[in-house]
């Protein structure tokens, strides 16, 4: 089966460019890239006219929390995969933060089976770093390396213990296995749901400091220097953790970062009047952080922007600030909360797709990412520039919570294409 998309604006981040191209499509793999709309000599069984829309690889999120095993009331991976589809999202990067936790290789092979049977978009599964998560214990990474795991995390339990975070990195290094943390120093975070400020006092909540997340980040980062294993990051926020960061990175060291959308493109003001949708971990920053963030990313200082997907029921949502659960979903919002980063002349939609797709592609060895011959065939068509007025209702995570509903965004996916097939139009 030979497809052709002519006359497409081609978003390529790996070479940062941003042409009218064609792109054909054999099977599942890239087998033509052309200037123009090309006269070919051969048979196409079938030619997309894009009408200069833009085509550019399909967006790896990392960090997607599905309900399965545990809690699949709040998100399945039918319904995560159809809402990945629709926001123009190819693969899935899931966390193992379930019920039962992602510890074991017979867990893993659960998730397999079930994503490939009911996800219209691919799934690869994170192994949590400890046994359930708990911080004492380290789980069998080689195992469940072997038995599919991309990627190694306790995603927001923080392990405490350093000795034992320093056996896993150890252990990891030799399996060459990525570990991902999260950089909130759990004592002084605990129970805090709004970003210390002025904010935050008159409106009476708990509150934690940046430096939280600069005190979890240096004492990760001494210990990576000790082992020199592979760690990613899932959320730098402030500016005084980029400063640690870019000093790490000139010493050389194997690390790289992510930053969710939210943090990008909402900040502390959001949450005046208490909306829980607006209820985040970690918390939402001030202005003068959201800025600092969006340009690290445009220079390629944080490598990687997520949607951070953390679907919440009503009753977990529907709660005093305080109490409420935090997360948000973000698959089908993804795309065009990112770019408002564009639209708003922070950077150009390459650079944007640098951190969408091709730096989480290549942190994971991934042959997606690029618009490349030989690669995987996942792309996204989408117009750049459509408005919409968001409706969380109609969003199709089994889950609502978004803070951008009733905004006007500009962005719509017009098809999503994963390994040759079209899974949404």
């Amino acid at each position: 089966m030979k497809t052709l998309f002519s006359n497409a604006r081609v978003i390529n981040p790996e070479s940062l460019t941003d042409s009218i191209g064609s792109l054909l499509i054999e099977n599942d793999k890239i087998a033509g890239i052309y200037n123009g709309v090309p006269s070919l000599d051969f048979n196409i069984d079938k030619v997309i006219d894009c009408e200069k829309k833009c085509l550019a690889p399909g967006i790896v999120d990392i960090g997607v929390k599905i309900g399965e095993p545990g809690e699949r009331h709040k998100e399945s991976f039918k319904s995560a995969g159809i809402a990945a589809a629709n926001g123009g999202i190819t693969t899935m990067i899931i966390r193992p933060d379930t019920n039962p936790t992602i510890d074991s290789p017979e867990i893993l092979e659960f998730i397999y089976r079930r994503a490939v049977s009911d996800s219209l978009v691919k799934v690869l599964p994170m192994a949590a770093l400890t046994k359930d998560r708990n911080g004492s214990e380290m789980a069998e990474i080689g195992f469940l390396k072997d038995a599919g795991a991309v990627a190694f995390t306790d995603c927001d339990q923080v392990i405490t213990n350093n000795k034992v975070l320093l056996r896993c990195l150890t252990y990891a290094k030799g399996l060459n296995a990525l570990i991902i943390t999260h950089p909130q120093e759990p004592i002084l975070s605990k129970d805090a749901c709004a970003t210390s400020g002025a904010l935050a006092t008159k409106l009476g909540l708990p509150t934690v400091s940046t430096f939280a997340e600069l005190i979890q980040l240096q004492r990760d980062l001494s210990l990576i220097e000790m082992t020199n294993a592979r760690v990613h990051f899932d959320q730098i926020t402030c500016s005084e953790s980029l400063v640690a960061l870019k000093q790490a990175k000139e010493k050389g060291l194997s690390i790289s970062a992510g930053i969710s959308i939210h943090h990008l493109t909402l900040n502390e003001q959001d949450i005046e009047g208490y909306p829980t949708f607006f209820k985040v971990k970690p918390p939402l920053r001030n202005e003068t952080d959201r800025i600092a963030s969006i340009d690290a990313v445009a220079s390629g200082l944080i490598d990687i922007i997520s949607s951070m997907h953390t679907p919440q029921d009503e009753e977990s949502k529907r709660l005093p600030f305080e109490a409420a659960a935090s997360g948000a979903v973000g698959l089908e919002t993804l795309l065009p909360a990112s770019l408002q980063l564009v639209h708003g002349g922070y950077m150009d939609l390459p650079t944007l797709w640098r951190a969408l797709s091709y730096n989480p592609a290549e942190l994971l060895g991934l042959e997606t990412g690029q618009i490349k011959v030989g690669y995987q065939a996942d792309l996204v068509l989408f117009d750049p520039d459509k408005p919409f007025i968001l409706d969380r209702s109609k969003l199709h995570s089994k889950s609502k919570n978004t803070p951008y509903d009733g905004r006007t965004m500009q962005g719509r996916v017009i098809k999503t294409i994963v390994a040759g097939k079209e899974v949404y139009n």
